[in-house]
């Protein structure tokens, strides 16, 4: 156990975490050459595409150090060190999967972009491993790029770590410079795991997939006691139980061994086919023994909610199966059936974030070949009635009157901003206007170059305006140089209203949404305009309003089709004329009363994209 090193990678999203990865697996032979592609761990086709990490994925190499390596204090072993890395998702939306990575190591590389500096990302997920007392390697990357700044960001480094400008190393994913000086640095600085096989049985569960042969296969670190094949196992926290059909480590392919002993990662497969059951965090022990669950396991709560329709309702029963399967590879995704009158049965899902929603419905499209339509995004509301009944609001369809509300609670969010100091004066304006709340500002980098100076900014906001297309809008403000990291800060009273569509006089469920009162007006305006530009004439004159607040606040009105009825006619009385036109006005006032629009589906796809 003396030989063994457990780590993980700390990186914003594409900051070469993975290109990193794929050197360590070269330098240490874990892969052979002629079987080395990029990007080795991300398995996924989306993960690929879009050069991030989705999944986490854990790797066991075997390095032997290199003793030409001068002015290193480690006495090395000739049996050589077993690291385990696991390779994390960067983005916030999995902040509580790393959480669980961070706990199955003792230490982490902390990874930045030479080219761009320390992002809000790092900085979170930092404190996630500085809170678990882990040991923190710092190293940039892309040092041979001619657009590297590695004096000022390691000036940043400095000022967030409080380290030595030596102890950070400089590597290059891409031509494999300074890895091996940062795998001496892992096997010298990082403890090895101090665990006891003699004691009851803890694993714990950091990530899972599902295998249609084997059920799921859990990722496991094996805190304390033993594990082999054929035993039986028991999840403390859904108290399921189940036997190991086959224990072993990841090389990074599935190699089945006889069992795994403390400070070991690896793998057990379950033979579990019933969604819902495993999940992250969750501890396994022996169903024999007793012993105490580990310590943070919560089951993932859902933050943001869309509705999932398939375009053809024929493929209804397909998209209920593609959303089980992804349920047994993804615990953290919630869904039940729902109906609206405009696109018919769908699925309500939970997500993480807007990055596991967009993730979820990719997937959906590519994996099951399904077209799919994605309502608005919203969030959870807990309303508390006159009468002293209370309730949680999933969608903006069922909420209530505002004259029936006593009080309305929604979910806030704790924000970090990292920006460059000279886009700060742009960003506050934006900050009031999305009703943010400035906690602080600090700057840090040492450098007199206004490029290394960067604010932190600390904000808190309602997750609402933080999906009205924040994210987006700070990019323009500070011409893609900032970045944003998130996490819950509870729940406050929240100044909301519902805001109705209605065509023709009746409410149109599917279109209603949940606005802030400060611009229930401006939103009104902005979708009855969208629905006049886009909707077909009819053959009788047709009105759209925008409701809120007991009243109408917008209206605009689609004229009708214009036909002459009089036109065959010629000379006589104008009488005549008269009686066919009074005839054809009752017979479009019957049409208007009888006859009940239908928003088109492309109508409905339109309204639901951002201007």
């Amino acid at each position: 156990m003396k030989n063994i090193r457990n780590f993980c990678i700390i990186a914003h999203i594409d900051h070469g975490k993975s290109t990193l990865a794929d050197r360590m697996l070269e330098i240490t032979g874990t892969i052979e050459a002629r079987k080395m592609k990029e990007q080795a761990l991300d398995s996924m086709e989306l993960e690929r595409e879009r050069g991030i990490t989705i999944k986490m994925t854990p790797v066991r190499m075997v390095y032997h150090p290199q003793l030409k390596i001068e002015n290193s204090k480690l006495k090395i072993s000739d049996s050589g060190y077993i690291l385990n890395l696991i390779d994390t998702p960067g983005h916030i939306d999995f902040s509580y999967e790393v959480s669980r990575a961070l706990k199955a190591v003792e230490g982490a590389v902390l990874l930045v972009d030479a080219t761009q500096g320390v992002q809000a990302q790092t900085l979170s997920v930092l404190a996630m491993a500085r809170a678990q007392g882990l040991v923190i390697i710092p190293a940039l990357s892309k040092c041979d790029s001619p657009l590297a700044r590695v004096p000022e960001v390691k000036a940043e480094i400095i000022s967030l770590l409080g380290c030595r400008d030596e102890e950070i190393i400089q590597t290059s994913g891409k031509t494999g410079d300074g890895v091996e000086k940062l795998l001496l640095d892992i096997v010298e600085k990082i403890p090895a795991p101090d665990a006891a096989t003699d004691e009851p049985l803890q694993a714990l569960v950091f990530d899972f997939k599902y295998s249609s042969h084997r059920g799921i296969i859990v990722f496991a670190r094996i805190m304390k006691g033993e594990v082999g094949a054929r035993e039986n196992l028991i999840f403390r926290g859904a108290e399921q139980k189940f036997v190991a059909l086959e224990v072993g480590i990841f090389k990074p392919d599935e190699e089945a061994k006889k069992s795994l002993k403390a400070g070991e990662t690896g793998y057990i497969v379950t033979g579990i086919k019933t969604p819902g059951i495993v999940s992250v965090g969750d501890t396994i022990g022996k169903e024999k023994e007793v012993a105490l669950p580990l310590p943070g396991y919560s089951m993932p709560k859902p933050v943001v909610w869309a509705s999932v329709f398939p375009e053809d309702q024929g493929e209804l029963v397909a998209l209920r199966q593609a959303l089980a399967k992804l349920k047994l590879t993804d615990s953290s995704l919630f869904y039940e059936e729902e109906s609206s009158g405009v696109l018919g049965k769908g699925f309500r899902c939970g997500f993480l974030g807007m990055l596991h929603l967009e993730i979820i419905t990719e997937r959906l499209k590519r994996e099951f070949n399904l077209t799919l339509i994605i309502t608005q995004p919203s969030i959870t509301y807990d309303l508390e009635y006159k009468n002293g009944k209370k309730e949680k609001i999933f969608s903006p369809a069922f909420f209530p009157e505002d004259g029936l509300i006593e009080k309305i609670e929604e979910p806030w969010v704790s924000v970090n901003i990292i920006a460059p100091s000279q886009y700060v004066g742009g960003l506050l304006p934006l900050l009031y206007e999305y009703e943010a709340e400035i906690v602080s500002t600090d700057s840090f980098g040492l450098l007199e170059s206004a490029q290394a100076n960067k604010t932190n900014i600390h904000a808190l906001m309602p997750l609402r305006e933080l999906m009205r297309g924040f994210f987006d809008k700070l990019k323009s403000v500070s011409q893609g140089y900032a970045s944003l990291s998130y996490e819950e800060a509870g729940m406050r009273e929240a100044n909301v209203t519902k805001l109705c569509v209605l065509v023709n006089g009746d409410e149109e469920p599917s279109l209603s949404r949940v606005v802030s009162k400060r611009i229930v007006e401006r939103e009104a305006e902005s979708i009855v305009e969208k629905l006049k530009n886009l909707l077909p004439r009819q053959m009788f004159e047709l009105k759209i309003q925008g409701k809120a607040l007991g009243r109408v606040i917008s209206s605009r009105t689609i004229s009708a089709f214009r036909k002459d009825v009089t036109q065959h006619m010629y000379g006589g009385d104008i009488t005549r004329k008269m009686k066919l036109r009074e005839k054809q006005k009752k017979g479009k006032k019957k049409m208007k009363e009888r006859g009940k629009i239908s928003i088109p589906q492309d109508v409905f796809i339109k309204i639901m994209r951002p201007d």
